[in-house]
């Protein structure tokens, strides 16, 4: 289910389910966001520090229903760091699946969009919180319209894509941050169809987690169960120098499954932010470097 465009002068939800929303540093990017045209709703505890590291679980909570139950809000826009785990028994799925808006986000935020799409087959958005207004590029700019001012047809690549084994794949799209979906897998936030195919992206970043780090979480992830229902692997943005020791990980998880895997630096915690849409079917070409949606 895709939920309505964010329209030219439309009005975006800002909360905050992962971290304490600086005001200093927010002001820039509320108005950014106001010079291009848009409304901001502010959430109610969006500068709130009540838990010390964070505002409680409720409040968080509370700001994003609040935004959800509002009519005037057609995206909800909110960036990541930790905790955002803690909300997802307290969202409220049903009125979102009766009235379904666009979320986006990226890193911690990946809790909140999985748990939505999976609790309620709205499309999420993956790739971009509102600190990417305050330095925004010009390719995150593309993303944020094609992707949530309309229905993209295809993923646009910033740089030549990696294709580490070769092949087509075809599926739904889901995943997110490494760690994140690590963690939801085999848990009740994260409900996928074991009779359904899907294509699978995974980001990370050196600064969150070493090589090592990575092909731990990589390892959990085939242990799951998940992987006899991927059949494509994109994987983002790593570190500033490509390893080749992370490739050859990733090399030998596609030639164990038999499924195409990809590395690029298009999306995640690099410089460029592209979004991908969670819940939607997409064809993941590796020989040519190309993913297009389906539906």
């Amino acid at each position: 289910m895709i939920a309505p465009i964010l329209s030219p002068g439309g009005t975006i939800g800002i909360c905050s389910p992962s971290h304490v929303a600086n005001f200093e540093r927010y002001q820039p990017i509320l108005y950014q966001l106001r010079r291009r045209g848009f409304q901001v709703i502010e959430a109610e505890h969006l500068y709130s520090s009540s838990d010390t590291y964070l505002a409680t679980p409720q409040e968080r909570a509370d700001d994003l229903n609040q935004l959800i139950h509002d009519p005037a809000v057609q995206l909800i826009l909110f960036g990541g760091g930790e905790g955002g785990n803690e909300l997802l028994p307290m969202i409220d799925y049903d009125y979102l699946r009766a009235h379904p808006k666009r979320l986006c986000s990226y890193s911690d935020g990946t809790f909140v969009l999985s748990a939505v799409w999976s609790r309620t087959g709205v499309t999420t958005y993956y790739g971009m919180a509102p600190g990417a207004f305050a330095d925004l590029r010009e390719y995150d700019y593309a993303n944020f319209v094609q992707h949530l001012m309309g229905s993209a047809e295809a993923h646009i690549a910033n740089t030549p894509w990696q294709p580490l084994t070769g092949g087509r794949a075809q599926g739904v799209l889901m995943g997110g941050y490494l760690r994140n979906v690590a963690l939801m897998l085999g848990g009740d936030y994260l409900r996928y169809d074991r009779q359904q195919k899907y294509v699978l992206f995974l980001e990370d970043h050196e600064k969150f987690g070493d090589r090592a780090y990575v092909s731990a979480m990589l390892s959990h992830i085939e242990q799951s169960g998940v992987m006899a229902c991927v059949s494509g692997l994109l994987v983002g943005h790593y570190s500033e120098t490509v390893y080749p020791e992370l490739l050859s990980r990733l090399t030998r998880l596609g030639q164990r499954w038999g499924i195409p895997v990809v590395y690029c630096d298009d999306f995640g915690h690099g410089r460029s932010h592209a979004i991908l849409d969670i819940g939607r079917r997409v064809e993941l070409n590796a020989d040519q470097g190309t993913m297009t949606y389906l539906d």
